[in-house]
This record gives structure tokens, sequence and C-alpha cells, in this order.
């Protein structure tokens, strides 16, 4: 099918990867805990967006340049990691969560940011570029392997299952918001937590 074979495999694999608790899972889940449905929604797509662009990359040839330029892959590699500390480092310092009964503008906004926050810290993660530069082939034919087409079509899938997979998420989780919101001192506590933790990643990939 269009130079993929064993598409079904690969959905199977795809959802277990994206099952499998990461950043990503991580930075949906705090958001929708934080800030209720619209954020975390809005941080999937996000995400998500950022699967695309990796996927783009690989299909132009960009990634493997990357892959194979030391420069190229650590400069990239740093810029992900300073930014993932620097949203880490937000979170620390706030004193206040803007929950899912802010008013329509700034739930609008908040939403808005979320969504370039998630898209961020995906494509900003090469890390995450070849890990589908490795993942993909597999499920290409030989004679296709040069072809853009089967990349992009594999990323879409990828992409389609992680919204679906976060959006269940965010449903469940952003139910907590309105617990978060009658506590204070939870919300707090979430925040310096989920910092911590993003502070961490940032580092993780930094020098891991």
């Amino acid at each position: 099918m269009l130079g993929i074979e064993n598409f079904t495999t690969f959905m199977a694999t795809a959802l277990f990867f994206i099952m499998t608790p990461g950043m990503d899972t991580f930075f949906v889940l705090n958001k929708s805990i934080s800030y209720g449905r619209k954020s975390g929604i809005a941080s999937a797509i996000g995400v998500n967006v950022g699967v695309l662009t990796h996927t783009f990359f690989s299909a132009l040839g960009l990634t493997v340049i990357i892959a194979q330029s030391e420069i190229g892959f650590i400069l990239v590699k740093y810029i992900g990691a300073i930014f993932i500390v620097y949203l880490g480092f937000i979170r620390l310092i706030d004193t206040k969560l803007q929950l899912a009964n802010t008013q329509e503008n700034d739930a609008a906004k908040t939403s808005k940011n979320d969504f370039w926050s998630g898209f961020l810290t995906n494509s900003l993660n090469p890390k995450v570029a070849l890990f589908f530069l490795a993942f993909f082939p597999q499920f290409i034919k030989t004679s296709e392997i040069e072809n853009p087409l089967p990349f992009v079509l594999l990323g879409l899938t990828y992409a389609l299952i992680g919204v679906i997979w976060y959006v269940i998420l965010t449903l469940f989780a952003s139910r907590f918001s309105t617990s978060i919101k009658n506590n204070p001192k939870a919300g707090l506590w979430i925040n310096r937590a989920s910092g911590l933790i993003f502070i961490l990643m940032g580092l993780q990939i930094a020098f891991g």
C-alpha cells in the first residue's frame, strides 16, 4: 500500500510506543490536570504537530543530515533541552493556576500557548527524530525507501493515533482540575513537582 508494508503491525506498535509513559504523556497530563480539558487537548495537538515536523524532516532527509552532523545534532539537542528546562523553571516559580474557569479570552490565549509549548517540546527533541528515522523504515518497502510519501503517511498515522490517545487521557485527567481549583495548595505542589520533572527531563536530554 503506497510503499508501506505490515501497516496493521505498524499501527499496533505505534500505539504501544505512544501509550508508554514518556515526556509527551507527562506534558499532556500536566496541562490537563492543572489547566483543564482545553489546555490538555491543545497540548496533545501541539505535541503531534511536532511529530509531523519530524516526519517531514525525515522524508526530506534532513534528519539524516542532522544525525551525521555532530555540531547540528548537539545544537538542536541543547536548544530543546534549554527550552524544556525553561518550561520547568516557569512552573517552579508559578504561584497561581489558571484553571478551566478562566474567562474565555484568557482560556483561548492559554490554549494557544499550550499548543506551541507542546509543539516546541516535541520538535526540539532530536532523539524523537532519530527514533522515527529508525522506526519508520521497518515498515517501508526497500524499493520505496527513498520515496518521501511512505514516511509522510506513516507520520500522519502516528500523529493521528497520538492525538486520539492523548485526548482520551485528557478527558480523564481533566476531571481532577476541579479538585485542584478547590485546593490551591495541591495545585502549587503540582506546579513545583511538574516543574522539577521538566527540568530533570531537560537535563536528561542534554546529558543522556
